[in-house]
């Protein structure tokens, strides 16, 4: 067959023979369909300090969840006070592990009693109880106060990056007044305010069972910490709002509710999870933070932060009461704080180019 002259104008029909399967496989690399979150998912559990921190954190949540299910103590109860009986102090500051007068009396007679694996308080109360406890009321706090958090801090922010103009400029202004604020005085400050005004209110209402000052705690974070959510927001709604399928649908007679609903909250979403993740750790210390200096949970309702106040009291003789809940929040911050920067890794497209 002959050579055909690179320079001519006529059609090789050999290149327009159907190609082989061998041909075909070597052209072709078949990759299974995928998404976003199913990449992001992927590189996050090969990610062995992220995972290991996220089952660290749902083994504490399921434990804090569970354990006050099946525990024979109550966080509240006075194990050597009965009625129309003596107070029995043997209850009393009770080292780990060891029983009092009473249950000693009661394993000798052959009867079983559940051990105190902390020991117990001052109050006679079993502290492993309330430190489990203590964990879930922190938790609860810092997953719903970030929460709050996202919910002001996302509209706020959608509202000012897509409106632009004055409505920007005044919900910025604001930012920085909040942000020229000192944060904990501000703290400090509301939460005693709160509590006083709150306590009141609440009385008779469903809202009593929780307490003014986890209320109050809620308002804080919704009045001082939705600033830094809102400007990271905004920054990304303000890139996003340039795009062709914004003017697609700004075209098409969409409202700004449906654009940033439909259109900028999801395309920005990954950065929303991840900063979300990163402000619970930041919740669940401003809340031990204000247990320890006594404006957190009301009494008897431990928290973390008053656990390790109260055991200051007895520090020289009991101070593993301190070491406990020193050492839960500080295992929860970490593992927090390490999967949200396995997030962070994972989702953000930026450091996946």
């Amino acid at each position: 067959m002959t050579k055909k002259n690179p320079l001519s104008m006529h059609v090789d029909v050999d290149d327009f023979l159907p190609a082989t399967d061998e041909e075909k496989a070597y052209m072709v690399q078949m990759r299974p369909s995928t998404t976003f979150f199913r990449d992001g998912c992927k590189r996050l559990f090969k990610n062995k300090v992220a995972f290991v921190s996220l089952i660290v954190i749902i083994l504490i949540t399921v434990s804090a969840i569970v354990i006050p299910m099946v525990w024979p103590y109550s966080y509240d109860a006075q194990l050597g006070v009965q009625p129309g009986k003596p107070v029995d102090a043997s209850f009393n500051n009770l080292a780990p592990m060891e029983y009092s007068k009473s249950e000693q009396a009661r394993i000798e007679a052959g009867e079983s009693v559940f051990p105190h694996l902390f020991g117990t308080d001052a109050a006679g109360r079993d502290y492993f109880i309330r430190v489990v406890y203590g964990t879930r009321i922190s938790l609860a706090v810092g997953f719903f106060a970030s929460l709050v958090v996202l919910v002001v801090g996302m509209t706020l922010g959608s509202i000012a990056g897509f409106m632009g103009g004055k409505v920007d400029m005044v919900i910025m202004r604001i930012v920085d007044v909040i942000y020229s604020l000192p944060d904990m005085l501000m703290v400090i400050l509301l939460a005693a305010v709160m509590r006083e005004t709150l306590g009141p209110a609440i009385e008779g209402t469903v809202f009593a069972r929780i307490g003014s000052n986890i209320i109050s705690l809620f308002i804080i974070f919704a009045l001082l910490y939705w600033c830094s959510m809102a400007r990271l927001i905004r920054g990304q709604i303000l890139s996003l709002r340039e795009q062709e399928y914004v003017l697609a649908a700004e075209a098409t007679g969409a409202g700004a509710k449906w654009i940033i609903t439909k259109h900028l909250i999801p395309n920005c979403i990954s950065v929303v999870i991840i900063s979300t993740a990163l402000q619970i750790p930041s919740a669940i210390f401003t809340e031990s933070f204000l247990s320890f200096l006594g404006l957190g949970v009301n009494a008897p309702m431990p928290s973390l932060g008053s656990l390790a106040s109260d055991a200051l009291n007895g520090i020289t003789s009991y101070g593993y009461r301190l070491v406990i809940p020193a050492i839960v929040i500080s295992l929860i911050v970490l593992g927090l704080n390490l999967f949200g920067d396995g997030l962070r890794d994972a989702f953000d497209p930026k450091l996946n180019q």
